[in-house]
C-alpha cells in the first residue's frame, strides 16, 4: 500500500496540474503553487489556442473547395480574426475552469503566487494578495516550464516584434508577417497566417524547414507551404533589422531584404530555472540551464523532483503530463520510468504531421553503426478511397523498419488527422509489434488508417493499392 504524503508542486502547467491530480487520486495531500493561470503555456498561450485558430483556417480551406464537391456556398470565404480570437479565448477559459473544478473535487490546495525553494522540503510563496506563506512537504515537484527567449537582435515589444503569445491575440489580420525560425511553432504560424491571407516569409538557420523532422516529411511540408504562398529562406539568418514607416525591414545574410508589418520570433524556448531557489539548495543544472534528473525524475537533491520543459528531455505538453504521473508514483513508492523512444508528436500545420520514433536519417546512421539494414514502406493518401471521398488526397504514410526483425523504428505521417493517426503506430512500437503484424491487422474500410496498413505492407513490397515496382 502506498504511503500517504504531502507533495508540493511548483507550477500548474500540463506537467504540474496532471501530477497534482494523479497524486490526489492516490490519496496524497497536494499543494500547488502557480503565479499565472492554471494550465500553463500549453493551455493558455500555446497548444490549445493555436489549434482553435487553425481549426477555423482548416474549415475555411474546406469551404473554398465546397463547390468541387457539389456544395454551393454564396460569397467569398472571409476571416474575422477578432471573432476567431474571441472564440479561442472562450475555449481556453472553459478548459482553465475545468482544471479548477478538478482541483476542487480532488481537494487540491491552490496557492496563487510566486514560489521558490527555501530548502529541500520547503517552498516559500509570495502570494498575489501581498502576504507570504511557507509550504512544507514530504516531496517537492518543480514544474516551472520554459519561456520565450530574449534575443538582442530581436527586441520583443509585443507590437511589431512579437512572440507566439501576442501572435495568438492579434485581432486584425496583418498584411505581412516575417517568422524567424521554421521549426514546429514557426511552421504552424505560417500555416495559420498564410491561411487568412497574410503574406508570410519564413527564415530558418538550418538548411531546411522542420530541421528535426524526417527529411522527406520536411520536403513535403516545404512544398505545401509554398503552395499557400509562403516564401521560405532556409539556410539563412537575419543580419540586421530596421524599423521604417510602421514596418520592419530585415536584411538577410545573403543581402535579401524582407519588409513586413510584424516579426514573429520563433527560435526555441529557455528553461525557467532561475529565481526558484535551486542554487541555495544545490539542485544541479545542465549546460543549457535545464534541471538534471535521473530516470525517476528526481534531482540530485533527494525528495526534489522536476518535470516538463524544465528538464529539457522532450519539450512537449504530453511528455510533461506523463513525467508528472511518473514522478508522483516514484514519490509514493512505485518505481516507474519514462520511455523516451516511443513518444508520438503532432505538428498542427496544414496539413498535419504525426511522427514517432526515428527519422530515416537517424535509422540509417544507427544501422551503419550496427551493420543492420532498414526497409521503408510508403503509401500516399491519393491511393486511399476515404481520402478521395472526403476530397483531401494530400499526404504520405512512411514506416521505417528493421530489415531483419521487422521491428518498427519510426513512423511519419503527413496529411489529414495525422496527429491522431500516429497513435496506432506508437502503440505498435510500445508493444513491440512488427511491421508485418500491423500489416496483418484488419483495418476498417474506408478509413485513412488503411494508409498505415498499406505502408506496413509496402515494407515488404506487398501493398495492394500500389502499382507494381519494376527494375
Amino acid at each position: 500500500m502506498m504511503q500517504q504524503k504531502h507533495i508540493a508542486i511548483l507550477g500548474a502547467g500540463p506537467g504540474g496540474y496532471v501530477a497534482a491530480i494523479r497524486a490526489a487520486q492516490f490519496g496524497a495531500r497536494i499543494t500547488v503553487v502557480e503565479n499565472q493561470v492554471l494550465g500553463g503555456v500549453c493551455l493558455n498561450w500555446g497548444c490549445i489556442p493555436s489549434k482553435a485558430l487553425l481549426a477555423v483556417v482548416e474549415l475555411g480551406d474546406k469551404a473554398k473547395k465546397a463547390a468541387e464537391l457539389g456544395l454551393n456556398l454564396d460569397g467569398l470565404v472571409r476571416y474575422d480574426l477578432a471573432r476567431m480570437v474571441t472564440r479561442k479565448n472562450k475555449v481556453v477559459e472553459t478548459l482553465v475552469k475545468g482544471i479548477a473544478t478538478l482541483f476542487k473535487t480532488w481537494g487540491i490546495e491552490h496557492l496563487e503566487g510566486t514560489g521558490a525553494l527555501l530548502d529541500e522540503r520547503t517552498l516559500g510563496v509570495a502570494k498575489r494578495d501581498g502576504t507570504e506563506a511557507r509550504v512544507q512537504a514530504d516531496a517537492i515537484i518543480l514544474a516551472t516550464g520554459s519561456s520565450w527567449p530574449n534575443l538582442p537582435l530581436f527586441p520583443i515589444d509585443g507590437r511589431q516584434i512579437i512572440t507566439s503569445k501576442e501572435a495568438l491575440d492579434l485581432t486584425e489580420i496583418p498584411a505581412s508577417l516575417l517568422i524567424i525560425g521554421a521549426g514546429i511553432e514557426g511552421c504552424e504560424f505560417a500555416s495559420l497566417y498564410s491561411g487568412i491571407s497574410t503574406r508570410v516569409s519564413l527564415v530558418e538557420l538550418m538548411p531546411r524547414i522542420l530541421p528535426l523532422e524526417d527529411e522527406e516529411i520536411s520536403a513535403f511540408m516545404d512544398r505545401e507551404l509554398k503552395k499557400r504562398g509562403v516564401t521560405i529562406h532556409a539556410g539563412s539568418t537575419v543580419e540586421k533589422l530596421e524599423r521604417q514607416n510602421g514596418t520592419i525591414k530585415a536584411i538577410l545574410k545573403n543581402g535579401t531584404a524582407i519588409v513586413a508589418e510584424k516579426l514573429l520570433v520563433s527560435v526555441g524556448r529557455g528553461f525557467n530555472s532561475k529565481g526558484i531557489g535551486l542554487e541555495p539548495v544545490g539542485v544541479q543544472l545542465g549546460t543549457r540551464g535545464e534541471v538534471l534528473v535521473n530516470e525517476r525524475l528526481e534531482t540530485n537533491v533527494p525528495g526534489v523532483y522536476a518535470i516538463g520543459d524544465l528538464v529539457g528531455k522532450a519539450m512537449l505538453a504530453h511528455v510533461a503530463s506523463a513525467q508528472g504521473k511518473v514522478a508522483v508514483e516514484n514519490i509514493l513508492g512505485r518505481r516507474r520510468e519514462i520511455r523516451y523512444d516511443v513518444i508520438p508528436a503532432g505538428i498542427f500545420t496544414l496539413p498535419e504531421i504525426g511522427r514517432v520514433g526515428l527519422t530515416e536519417q537517424q535509422a540509417r546512421e544507427r544501422s551503419q553503426k550496427s551493420e543492420a539494414e532498414i526497409k521503408i514502406g510508403r503509401f500516399r493518401h491519393i491511393a486511399l478511397g476515404k481520402a478521395h471521398g472526403v476530397g483531401d488526397t494530400t499526404g504520405l504514410f512512411k514506416i521505417i523498419a528493421d530489415a531483419k526483425t521487422g521491428a518498427i523504428l519510426g513512423v511519419h505521417i503527413i496529411g489529414a488527422h495525422a496527429a491522431d493517426l500516429i497513435h496506432e503506430a506508437a502503440l505498435a512500437m510500445q508493444l513491440g509489434a512488427t511491421a508485418s503484424a500491423v500489416a496483418e491487422m484488419i483495418h476498417a474500410h474506408p478509413t485513412l488508417s488503411e494508409g498505415i496498413m498499406e505502408a506496413a505492407e509496402d515494407v515488404e513490397g506487398l501493398a495492394i493499392h500500389l502499382a507494381r515496382k519494376r527494375g
